[in-house]
């Protein structure tokens, strides 16, 4: 079988068995990447743009929901647990296969850029019916940088616990 897709370019499996271990390096590399994306979506961005990041109003736009309570706690699960279990299992198995010579930050870098096309073309436009990508106004592009060190703090805090 060929090497890239038996193991990884770092020496393990190019898809990590599903452990209490794998489940606790995904919480907590989304706890961390979700606390540094609401410092950077509440606190930067208006600095920035004049207006906070405020995914709940997309997730509501999308679900049609009525609670924003609700939106924020379904954005922080999928921010905490899905999106990171996403990188170990789809962005970075990708990554080893196709571009193999990229350094694990920039796929962590380009997971985050996935996650913003993801969020502001499939979500905000194909579903909620908004502009793509917003129409590229301000708050779009710190968006997209929020979402980058998204990825990029998915990535480091993996690589710490799998270093360990």
């Amino acid at each position: 079988m060929n090497r890239a897709l038996s193991h990884a370019s770092e020496g393990g499996p190019l898809f990590p068995a599903f452990t209490g271990t794998l489940l606790l390096t995904a919480i907590l590399a989304g706890a961390a990447a979700d606390i540094v994306w609401e410092v950077w979506a509440r606190t930067v961005t208006p600095l920035l743009v004049g207006g906070p990041l405020q995914p709940a109003a997309l997730v509501r736009s999308v679900f049609g929901l009525e609670s924003w309570a609700l939106a924020e706690l379904i954005h922080a699960v999928v921010g905490v647990v899905f999106y990171p279990l996403g990188y170990l299992y789809v962005a970075r198995p990708v990554a080893r296969v196709v571009t193999p010579f990229l350094p694990w930050w920039v796929v962590g870098l380009g997971f985050g850029l996935g996650l913003w096309v993801f969020a502001l073309y499939v979500m905000a436009h194909l579903i909620a019916g908004l502009p793509a990508f917003l129409g590229f106004v301000p708050l779009a592009w710190a968006s997209c940088v929020g979402h980058m060190i998204f990825g990029l703090v998915t990535a480091v805090v993996v690589r710490w616990r799998e270093a360990r």
